[in-house]
Parts: C-alpha cells; sequence; structure tokens
C-alpha cells in the first residue's frame, strides 16, 4: 500500500501550493522571482520525479518497507520507513530551505523603501484559510473523502482554487493593485469543512453521499468561476494591447503579407 488516498498522500499533493504561494507573495513585493535554496521548479520536480521513479521501481511498499532493507544501517534507522520521514522532510524543505529566503527578500525589499513589514504577514491569511480548511474538512472523524477514495476530485477541485489564488497575486502585481486577501473560491471550502464538523454545533453528521455531493457542486462551483475570470482577464488584457489570443489579427496578417508582397 502505497500514500493513496491518505492524508499523508493529499499532504504530498499540496505540499508544492506553499512554496508556490510565498514565491508568489515574495515576488509581489520584490517585483523580482528569487529562487531560494529548495524550490519547486528545480528541487522540488527533482524530487518528485525520483520518488515517482523509485515508486514505480519498486512499486507501492516502498513507503511501507524499513529503510534498513535499502541503506542497511539497521542500527541508526531500525523500523524507521519512507512514509514515516516524508512529512517532516517537507516539512524542513519548507520551513528551512525556502519561506526564510522569501520573508528576508521581502524584508530587505521592504527596508530599502523605508515601508513596514509587520503587517505583510496578514498576507498570508488565504492561505492560512486554504491549508485550514483543508485540514479541517478532511481531518474530521465524519468525513469519508479519504475513507471513499475521492482524492483526485478533491485535488482537481482544489488547483482550481489555489490556481485563482495566486493568479490573483501575479495580476495585481502587475497591474500595481493592493494585495488580494480573498477570493469567493475559498467560500465552499469553509462551507465544506463547516459541514463535516457540524456534529460540534449539535447536529447530525451528514452522510458519505450529502459529502460526495457537496465535492461536486464545490468542483462545478469552482471550474466556471475560475474559467470565467480567466476568460475577463485574458479578454481585457488583449483588448488593451490590441491583440488577440493565440492568434494573429486579419488586419495585421494583411499587412504583413502586403508588404512581403511588395519587396
Amino acid at each position: 500500500m502505497g500514500l493513496g488516498a491518505t492524508p499523508i498522500g493529499v499532504f504530498t499533493a499540496l505540499c508544492p501550493t506553499l512554496f508556490m504561494f510565498f514565491s508568489t507573495w515574495e515576488t509581489y513585493h520584490t517585483h523580482t522571482l528569487f529562487l531560494g535554496y529548495f524550490n519547486g521548479p528545480t528541487e522540488g520536480l527533482l524530487m518528485a520525479i525520483s520518488v515517482m521513479l523509485l515508486s514505480g521501481y519498486y512499486g507501492p511498499e516502498l513507503w511501507r518497507q524499513p529503510l534498513s532493507q535499502f541503506f542497511g544501517l539497521e542500527s541508526i534507522l531500525g523500523n524507521l520507513t519512507t512514509i514515516d520521514i516524508w512529512v517532516p522532510l517537507l516539512l524542513a524543505t519548507f520551513f528551512i530551505g525556502h519561506i526564510p529566503d522569501c520573508i528576508r527578500n521581502v524584508t530587505i525589499s521592504r527596508q530599502q523603501k523605508g515601508l513596514p513589514v509587520i503587517k505583510l504577514f496578514w498576507e498570508w491569511t488565504p492561505m492560512a484559510i486554504f491549508v485550514g480548511s483543508i485540514v479541517l474538512w478532511l481531518g474530521s472523524p465524519d468525513s469519508h473523502l479519504l475513507k471513499d477514495n475521492h482524492v483526485l476530485l478533491l485535488c482537481v477541485t482544489l488547483s482550481f482554487v489555489f490556481g485563482r489564488m495566486t493568479t490573483k497575486i501575479i495580476l495585481a502585481h502587475l497591474t500595481r493593485q493592493p494585495f488580494p486577501y480573498w477570493t469567493v473560491m475559498l467560500g465552499p471550502l469553509i462551507g465544506g469543512a463547516v459541514l463535516v464538523n457540524i456534529r460540534w454545533l449539535g447536529l447530525q453528521p451528514v452522510s458519505a453521499r450529502t459529502e460526495h455531493i457537496y465535492l461536486w457542486a464545490t468542483y462545478l462551483f469552482s471550474a466556471v468561476v475560475y474559467y470565467r475570470w480567466a476568460l475577463l482577464v485574458i479578454n481585457a488584457i488583449c483588448d488593451y494591447l490590441g491583440i488577440n489570443c493565440l492568434t494573429i489579427p486579419t488586419e495585421k496578417w494583411q499587412a504583413a503579407v502586403a508588404k512581403a508582397k511588395a519587396q
């Protein structure tokens, strides 16, 4: 048995969002994309590829076999398995190899401009809501998403939500707008967390079917909102610049043809 539909498996799928969010937050304030000592596009991808190749070669049992079977050192490693060290390893790369650099670069940039730094930490609010909602939703004893293996649908849904969060920050950076603290797509995540924890409000827990239907509704809502917003942004940029998306305007193409014939 590998990671599969487990909290560790979901954490592994979502961990890159932490790196992405804080790099985007850093870029918003420094106007420079720094890549720290450990970052997603390089070390993160290399680690993910390595893990996939090893899992494909050794099989899912790789995750639960004692590491001493691969490296020896039984007296040191004992019965420690890959799954035992995986989450601490990912957290260490984030808290030691990534986020300190993000904070340092933002702090230096703000101090050079004579601007305050402390209040910027409130801009982590959307990510705190995103992560907190997922933890409360999946961590509830009344949640059935992991038990019924709806991880794929959940992750696709979360990709829309997180995609909207980060692209709003990027757009705000490019257009010199205030930092976006909120996206309506976080609402259904909060709703899911509340839905599976209503026993604490003195109400009866929802059924697995109800939770599954709610997840599908969240997915459809997130997909529609995301694609509508993407189209609005693309069309606005193209209209402002007088260009087409993925195509060449007819008048420019005709002008290029006429110029070529004249030569």
